[in-house]
This record gives structure tokens, C-alpha cells and sequence, in this order.
């Protein structure tokens, strides 16, 4: 009995002491965490760690063995999961897959969507391609190349073939053109000395080590290589080393001759040579991966003195007007007047759109624009173009969700699309490896604006502006073009052909020679683009090179666009726009004085601070300064 009543009372202290055992637990590991995290802020292993960091390699001169085979794919992923920024998952994912973009093969021609611009202060990210989809196919081609390889994809997953072999935009996009731009000098050439003696020392140090007879140069080397370790965790330039470094480096170089003298085996100090080669190039990737993930997320955020403007203008909004109209409605839906439209949710770039093209019109008064917006931005692009006048010209917000055509679900009709941009990449063969790729970025219509002729249904022909073009010239002759029965007027983009598409674009009847078209500025008929129903084309379309090629409604919406309006474009003088600016730094000054439009496709967007400083002057003349809002949100530099 006395056995039996004793039981449950062992269990109890035993499972105390468990309770109390994990308590004990729960609060010593995140202090060993958080006490150990500042030792792996450095990708250089110390003498002194217990155990090898596991997201690098082991680099203990102790050990002469071989390293983990870890993929470079799987190596970098656990890097950048390790000493990425702490952002939400709904951030990173989409801006990490952005960052991953990158091709399997040599590929002559390859084109990437684009993600599409943010909505919100870098609080937070929205409207980011989440699908992942490749395409592969070997197209012939009549001319030169005999194997033309066209990647179509949203977002390219993993890391295939020879790093250092691979095209820098082809796998960074803009962010090498805009590193290239501002790459500083480093002042490190007595840190780079330091680093070869450390890599030779780490070379041979496991060959020394073994030797009984060598107990003090053993010692010896694995002090000063301990002590090189440490001035590379606490320094990255020469003005960071610390003094007396030149007699440290003498030392070592002492040391270094001495362990020369000894036989060794050339196999393990090649392979000990191999393997620190092969970190210092994990590491270097690395940090570009971790660069560019930082610019994409720069050129993807509203500045935060765009986003208090625009909650600033809300709010007033809201405080001191009612929801109506505060214009006429005589020059509405007035086909005899000069229609622009203008898809937007940034306030200060459609203010810029518009002032360019007034300021440059003859004739202000006929001027109407119609800047249609997202339910989150209608108030603040209402108040702002009430409080402000751009001469003699007619202004008119729309909100997406209250002018969207009955057929769309209640999904489609409240998004507000852009242009859809893609990174367009054309291989050159017969040039050095370093400048064979060429890179632009095309912009064509998104689904938004296939709404046109539903919310327009009185107009007969509208000129269509993006928010990131400047106006230059006075656009009044577009309103006579005769576009010979065409539905679009646009300047071309022959880099691009729809005979490189022609293997994926399903059944339909492709001609090869078409070029794709640019976005920036586009003359609409959209009295024959209601005769061709066009509309009801893209969607069809749309829906079946989704359903036939698994692909994502970015890399569909590509090939549905160029397909919809196939024999449609009327070609525009490439005088009368000018791309490039948000992506090139060598547009040339006298092709910039004589254009009409300028348009800044890309990512280096003219009122972000990562903008392309020569042009944004261009684009700040035609910004207007005389606001209060402007002036209490620091939009003014």
C-alpha cells in the first residue's frame, strides 16, 4: 500500500522538476542566442567559436577536411535567411523573388515582368508578383543565330551554372547599372595584403600543424591567424586597421616563409586554397543578392514624404469637403475637346503629366484629364486638383471601383493596374562577355486600361499618358493623326518581336516581324477599338495562354497585350517619346532636347532618391512648390 500511495507522488515532484527544468530552459537558449548572434555577424569563422557558423563553410585551419557538399543554390538561400533584413514574410517573399531572378541557359533574348509599384510608405508592399512560371523554347531564326532562346517568367527560382559567368543585368536588373554608377573607391589596398597573407597562412597552417617537431610555428601561426581574424571583424577599410598592422604583417610573412620551407602536400594546400576561394566568392555573391534586395526595396516604396502628402490631402479631404463634384460637367465625356487619360495613385507624378502638357499646349482651354485612381488615393488626387490650377485645362478624378464595367467580378474591378513593365534582355554573342547583354524595358498596357472604352463611352479618341512621362512639346497634332484604320499609336520597340514569342503564344496566327509597342504615350480610337471589340479579344486571349501554358496573369498579360493589338499599332516617330530614362545612364542630351515625351520606364522612377540625378531635373521643373502640405511633408528638396 505504502508503495502503491507513493507512486503518484514521485511523479508529481518528477514532472515539477520538468516544469521547472524547461522554464529554466525557455529562458537560457534565447540568451545564448542573442548573446552567440553577434559572433555570425561576420562570414569569417573565428579560432575562438566553439562550433563552425552553419550558414558558411568551415575555415578552421585545424581541419584538413573536406567541407560539406552544400549546393551554392540551398548555400545562399540559408545565407539570406540568416542576415536578411527583419521585414514581414509579405515583404521579403515577393522582393527576395524579385532578387532571384535569373536564367537557366544562355539565352539571346529574355524577358522578365516587372513588379509593379507600390501603393504605401515602406511601411509596407503591395501589388508584388507572388506566381512563379518558366518558359523555355527554341525558336529559329532566319538570320544570324541559329538557336534563340526566349524566357519568359515572372520570377526564376535557384541558382544554375557558373556564377561569375553570368550577365549582372541579367540577373540584378537595374541595380548593376545603378551600382556600376556609384561604386566608390576603396581606400583597402593594405587590407587586401592582409587578407592573401591570411588566405596563404590558412592554406598551410593544417600541414604545419601535424608535424610534432613544429609545435611552436604551429602555435605561432595559429595566433597570428586568430589576430588577422579579428582586425577583419572590426575593420573594412585601411583607416580602420590598427596600429603597428605593418609589423603584424611582417610577421606573418616571417611565418609564411617558414612553413614554405617544410614539405607539404600540394594536393591539401590546393584544396585548402580551393575552399577559401570558394567562400570568398559565396560571400561576395551574397552581399550583391543582399545589395540588390536592399535597392528593390528602395525603388518599390513610396518615399514617406509622398505618403504624408497623401494622407495629409486625405484627411483634409475628408475634414472640410463633401463627396461631390466640384466641376462642370460640360466638358465630360465632350469628344470635340483633347481627352488624356492618366492611371495613377501617385499625386505628384500625374501633377507633374499634366503641368508638362499644359504648360506646353497652345490651346490650355481644350484640354481635358481624366486621372484615374485606387479608392485609397481618390480623395487625395480630388483635393489636390481642386486646390490646384494648371492654366485653363479641365481636370477630372475617377475612382477604379466606381467607373469599373459591369462584366469584371468584383475581384478585377477594384484593382487598379498600371502599365505592365518587362525587363527585356538581348544577347549579343559577337561582343565581350563583360557588355553582351543589352537591357530595356517595355511597357505595354495592363488590364485596367482595356476598360477604356467602357468608361469612356462617349469618347471617340483619347491620348493615354503614363505617370512617369514628362511632356515637352504641345501634343494638339495627335488629335488630327490619321492612324489608317489602326486602333493604337505608338512608338515601336523592334527589340522585342512577335516571332521570339511565336512557340508559346499558342494556335494563334503570329506575325513574326511585328515589333512590341511602348506604353508611354498612346493615341486610342476607341470608336474601332469598340468595332473590333478588342476588349472581350484580350480577355480571351488572356484566359486561354493561361490555361495552355500554366503561366501567371504578368507573363500572360505580356503576350494577351501584344496579341490583342497584333496588325492594330499605328508606329509613332520615335521622336515623339523617348524611353529609357529610368533604367539608362547614357541617353543621349541632344536626342532628350528633341523629344516630345520622356518617359522614365525602369526602375529608377525621376521622384525617388535612387532616381538617375541628370534627368530628374526634367521632371522637378514641372513640379509645383507653392503648397502647404508639400512644405509640412518635405517634398521640396
Amino acid at each position: 500500500m505504502v508503495c502503491l500511495s507513493s507512486l503518484p507522488l514521485k511523479r508529481g515532484r518528477r514532472g515539477i522538476a520538468g516544469v521547472i527544468f524547461l522554464v529554466f530552459v525557455s529562458m537560457v537558449v534565447p540568451l545564448i542566442f542573442l548573446l552567440g548572434i553577434n559572433t555570425r555577424l561576420h562570414p569569417s569563422t573565428r579560432w575562438g567559436d566553439s562550433e563552425p557558423d552553419p550558414g558558411f563553410r568551415n575555415f578552421n585551419p585545424a581541419e584538413s577536411g573536406e567541407d560539406s557538399e552544400v549546393g551554392q543554390s540551398e548555400h545562399l538561400d540559408m545565407l539570406l535567411r540568416k542576415f536578411g533584413p527583419e521585414l514581414s514574410k509579405e515583404v521579403i517573399r515577393p522582393i527576395m523573388n524579385e532578387v532571384d531572378k535569373e536564367t537557366i541557359n544562355s539565352s539571346p533574348v529574355i524577358v522578365t515582368r516587372e513588379p509593379t509599384r507600390t501603393n504605401q510608405s515602406s511601411g509596407g508592399m503591395e501589388s508584388l508578383p507572388k506566381s512563379v512560371v518558366t518558359v523555355q523554347k527554341q525558336l529559329p531564326d532566319a538570320e544570324k543565330e541559329k538557336d534563340v532562346t526566349v524566357e519568359t517568367t515572372d520570377i526564376v527560382k535557384g541558382v544554375n551554372g557558373d556564377e561569375s559567368k553570368k550577365s549582372c543585368q541579367l540577373e540584378f536588373g537595374s541595380y548593376c547599372a545603378w551600382r556600376k554608377e556609384h561604386k566608390e573607391d576603396m581606400k583597402d589596398s593594405m587590407m587586401k595584403k592582409l587578407k592573401d597573407q591570411l588566405f596563404v597562412a590558412r592554406a598551410y597552417y593544417p600541414t604545419i600543424a601535424k608535424l610534432p617537431s613544429q609545435d611552436r610555428l604551429s602555435r605561432e601561426m595559429k595566433q597570428n591567424i586568430q589576430d588577422f581574424e579579428r582586425i577583419f571583424s572590426e575593420a573594412s577599410t585601411d583607416a580602420d586597421l590598427p596600429l603597428h598592422v605593418e609589423k603584424r604583417r611582417q610577421k606573418m610573412g616571417e611565418l609564411i616563409h617558414k612553413a614554405k620551407s617544410f614539405p607539404v602536400d600540394c594536393n591539401n594546400v590546393d584544396k585548402k586554397l580551393r575552399q577559401i576561394l570558394d567562400l570568398t566568392e559565396d560571400e561576395a555573391h551574397f552581399h550583391m543578392k543582399q545589395s540588390a534586395f536592399l535597392y528593390q526595396l528602395a525603388v518599390q516604396t513610396k518615399p514617406k514624404s509622398h505618403h504624408c502628402l497623401s494622407m495629409r490631402l486625405t484627411v483634409e479631404y475628408f475634414r472640410s469637403h463633401s463627396d461631390k463634384e466640384f466641376l462642370p460637367d460640360d466638358k465630360n465625356g465632350n469628344p470635340a475637346l483633347y481627352n488624356y487619360v492618366i492611371f495613377s495613385n501617385n499625386v505628384l507624378a500625374s501633377s507633374v503629366v499634366i503641368n508638362s502638357t499644359v504648360m506646353h499646349a497652345k490651346e490650355s482651354e481644350k484640354q481635358v484629364f481624366h486621372v484615374i485612381t485606387d479608392g485609397q488615393n481618390y480623395a487625395a488626387m480630388k483635393l489636390w486638383f481642386l486646390r490646384s490650377s494648371y492654366r485653363n485645362a479641365t481636370i477630372y478624378v475617377l475612382n477604379i471601383e466606381d467607373v469599373s464595367p459591369n462584366y469584371l467580378d468584383s475581384s478585377d474591378a477594384v484593382r487598379l493596374s498600371f502599365s505592365d513593365e518587362f525587363r527585356v534582355s538581348v544577347r549579343n554573342t559577337d561582343k565581350p562577355l563583360s557588355i553582351q547583354m543589352r537591357t530595356e524595358y517595355v511597357s505595354v498596357f495592363g488590364p485596367a486600361h482595356f476598360m477604356l472604352p467602357e468608361i469612356f463611352q462617349d469618347l471617340e479618341r483619347v491620348v493615354v499618358l503614363d505617370d512617369d512621362v514628362v511632356v515637352q512639346q504641345d501634343l494638339s497634332a495627335l488629335w488630327s493623326l490619321e492612324m489608317e484604320g489602326k486602333v493604337n499609336g505608338a512608338v515601336e520597340y523592334c527589340g522585342l518581336r512577335l516571332g521570339q514569342l511565336k512557340s508559346y503564344l499558342g494556335d494563334n496566327t503570329v506575325d513574326n516581324n511585328a515589333c512590341a509597342w511602348m506604353s508611354a504615350l498612346n493615341v486610342i480610337d476607341l470608336k474601332k477599338w469598340r468595332e473590333l471589340n478588342l476588349t472581350d479579344t484580350y480577355r480571351r486571349l488572356l484566359q486561354a495562354l493561361q490555361s495552355e501554358n500554366e503561366a501567371s496573369s504578368g507573363v500572360a498579360s505580356l503576350h494577351a497585350t501584344l496579341l490583342t493589338f497584333q496588325n492594330q499599332i499605328y508606329a509613332l516617330q520615335s521622336s515623339w517619346a523617348l524611353s529609357g530614362l529610368g533604367h539608362d545612364y547614357g541617353v543621349d542630351a541632344q536626342t532628350i532636347k528633341e523629344a516630345a515625351v520622356l518617359h522614365y520606364n525602369g526602375k529608377m522612377k525621376p521622384w525617388l532618391d535612387l532616381g538617375i540625378s541628370k534627368y530628374k531635373g526634367f521632371w522637378k521643373k514641372f513640379l509645383k512648390r507653392d503648397d502647404q502640405f508639400m512644405d509640412e511633408c518635405n517634398v521640396n528638396p
